[in-house]
């Protein structure tokens, strides 16, 4: 899984967070039964989106099947979205992820950079371009029209330089993920909505890839990769300025748009990414004027905080919480909890943590940083120190639990399987004011 969009249970209230779980097992199974098992692995957070924004202008397409045990669901069954606007997220999705691994093959990123690694990624990469436009074609959508506009990313990249406006290096996801967006109004029979939604898409589209690049400016620095920020000399302050100009765009956009039911929409559209907003230019250091309205006077984005004394925005956050003005900022002690955790009792790179009783840890955690809800069993295995191996049999049955429990994404730190060595959690933690556990999604029920 990946993305920008990371809503937690404690953030969709009133059934929400089952409704966008059904949306994200049905992308995943229309990538099954449209591209095969190994399409799988595009299923991601925003792509979704594109189901869900179908859905909701007409629940008729919006139909459910049941889903089988998944470990990703800690081995239970779902009911699964399946309709068009599934199908179509499929495509989209799988037309961004072969764009993706083409982009790194051509710059040798990483395994890239291997011949065998490279001949075989780029194999499956123009296997899943010929299925992602035949099933957008079925679905009316012009999938090489899209893609062309996608091709046209790395002839922006290489002419851009010093002095480059930004916007021009991330017009060709914009156009794309507009036309996505703007394709749901046609599956749904709405044709007034396509312009509003392919408004929001376009700005949806400029701050994924602002924000990806974000996220990568430090390591691609490191290691000398092409970074769109790098290569056009632009600094935080100004993706910040954009990232919450195009929020704003999107809301209006959406306001725009006619829905039978926008629930999802707008928690996802306008809450969720205020929130990824807000997370990434927090993890980066960059913390804008007044802790999140970088222009006075405008009404700030959901997600940021109110001017002083302006109440939040319904269905905001409770007082005293993280994205209150009265409360802290919405990452801060939250990492400063994390590293608590990992650094400050002395832990060597691979040892066992020892942590005192309430020594800064919130919830239910245990003594190891497992626990990641008091009545969560996720504390099995424990941390030993010196690290406790285990052969490959022993080693696949603790992989197995770990993986249908959600430890090896959730729980932090958490033993390797095979070496029993700290590892890291694979999710970036739950940023959620209202939780008490530091999880993602999946163990917080």
């Amino acid at each position: 899984m990946f993305g920008i969009l990371r809503p937690c249970r404690h953030t969709l209230p009133d059934g929400l967070a089952d409704e966008w779980m059904a949306h994200m097992c049905g992308l995943c199974l229309a990538l099954r039964d449209d591209h095969g098992q190994v399409s799988r692995i595009a299923t991601n957070y925003d792509g979704l989106v594109i189901s869900v924004l179908t859905a909701a202008q007409a629940p008729e397409q919006a139909g459910t099947r049941q889903a089988g045990r998944c470990p990703l669901r800690g081995m239970r069954g779902a009911q699964a979205a399946d309709g068009a606007g599934a199908h179509l997220a499929a495509a989209v999705s799988l037309m961004l992820a072969s764009a993706k691994i083409t982009d790194h093959i051509e710059d040798g990123d990483g395994v890239y950079a291997r011949r065998g690694v490279r001949a075989l990624a780029g194999r499956m990469a123009e296997r899943w371009r010929r299925g992602a436009t035949a099933s957008g074609d079925g679905l009316g959508l012009d999938g090489s029209a899209l893609l062309a506009v996608i091709d046209r990313q790395r002839e922006l990249e290489l002419s851009a330089g010093p002095g480059t406006d930004v916007l021009t290096v991330t017009a060709p996801t914009e156009e794309a993920t507009g036309e996505a967006f703007a394709h749901t109004a046609a599956l749904a029979g709405r044709p007034a909505n396509a312009e509003p939604l392919r408004e929001a898409g376009r700005l949806f589209g400029r701050i994924a890839h602002l924000l990806d690049a974000v996220e990568d400016l430090e390591e691609d620095r490191t290691r000398g990769a092409w970074n769109p920020l790098a290569a056009t000399g632009t600094g935080l302050d100004r993706a910040r300025e954009l990232c919450d100009d195009a929020a704003l765009g999107v809301r209006l956009a959406l306001a725009e748009t006619a829905f039978t039911d926008d629930r999802l929409v707008r928690a996802l559209l306008e809450r969720e990414l205020g929130r990824a907003v807000d997370r990434v230019f927090s993890q980066a250091g960059h913390h804008p004027p007044g802790h999140g309205h970088p222009h006075p006077g405008r009404h700030p984005h959901p997600g940021q905080h109110p001017h002083p004394g302006q109440q939040p925005y319904p269905g905001q956050y409770p007082a005293g919480g993280p994205h209150h003005p009265q409360g802290h900022h919405p990452h801060g002690h939250q990492d400063q909890n994390r590293k608590r955790r990992r650094n400050d009792s002395g832990t060597s790179g691979d040892g066992y943590d020892s942590y005192s009783s309430g020594g800064g840890d919130r919830g239910g955690r245990d003594k190891d940083g497992g626990g990641c809800c008091e009545s969560c069993t996720c504390g099995t295995p424990q941390l030993h120190h010196p690290p406790k191996r285990r052969g490959p049999i022993a080693g696949c049955a603790v992989a197995l639990f770990m993986c249908c429990t959600c430890q090896l994404c959730c729980r932090d730190p958490h033993p390797g399987p095979w070496s029993g060595k700290r590892r890291d959690a694979w999710c970036d933690g739950c940023d959620c004011p209202d939780c008490n556990c530091d999880c993602c999604c999946c163990c917080c029920d």
